[in-house]
């Protein structure tokens, strides 16, 4: 019987990769599986503020106005029956810090102004729910000093339009949103204050 140990390293290193490699592929499956992932990053999300990976002006963070970027989006399929909108920071200390939960977005918008009111619901139906900060609205960048973080703005498509009510969080749009999204796309931002 010829021990593992045995093996000339090459062998070893192929089947350590070929063992990562199933591995990630039973996670994506079981992820798929979930609801997780499997969505098509078919929307282009985009501002007129800041481009992909590139600093998010002062005026969108605490250190000016606070107020929520401007935001435009193609690509949302016909069936979609509401748009939903996530910023969080996963390079916060401890935590992912949630900075907006926005849903029930109507399916032909395609772009949010500048500024949107800091309030639950707004005039065409959509909702804002409780950020980490506490509230409903969005909640700009807020680092505490030191490296630049990362702000993913997350858009998705949805079949259904979910029935959370007001208030809501990240964990509750995410569990609504399982299994029903039909597209999705994403806008990363940086601030960082010195």
């Amino acid at each position: 019987m010829r021990s593992i140990f045995n093996l000339p390293i090459s062998l070893l290193v192929l089947v350590c990769v070929f063992s990562m490699v199933a591995s990630c592929a039973k996670e994506t499956e079981e992820r798929q599986a979930t609801g997780e992932v499997g969505a098509e990053m078919d929307i282009q999300l985009t501002s007129t503020a800041f481009t992909h990976n590139s600093p998010i002006p002062t005026k969108y963070t605490c250190d000016g106005e606070d107020a929520s970027p401007p935001l435009k989006w193609t690509g949302v399929p016909e069936e979609t029956k509401s748009i939903a909108l996530i910023c969080d920071d996963p390079d916060a200390p401890m935590k992912t810090w949630v900075h907006w939960v926005f849903y029930g977005i109507p399916p032909d918008v395609t772009e949010l102004d500048e500024g949107i009111p800091k309030k639950a619901a707004l005039d065409d139906g959509s909702i804002q729910g409780i950020t980490d900060f506490g509230r409903s609205g969005y909640g700009g960048p807020c680092p505490p000093r030191g490296k630049p973080h990362r702000y993913f703005f997350k858009i998705y498509a949805l079949d259904i339009m979910p029935d959370i009510g007001l208030g809501a969080k990240k964990k509750d749009l995410e569990k609504a949103m399982k299994e029903h999204i039909l597209a999705e796309g994403e806008l990363v931002g940086t601030y960082q204050r010195k």
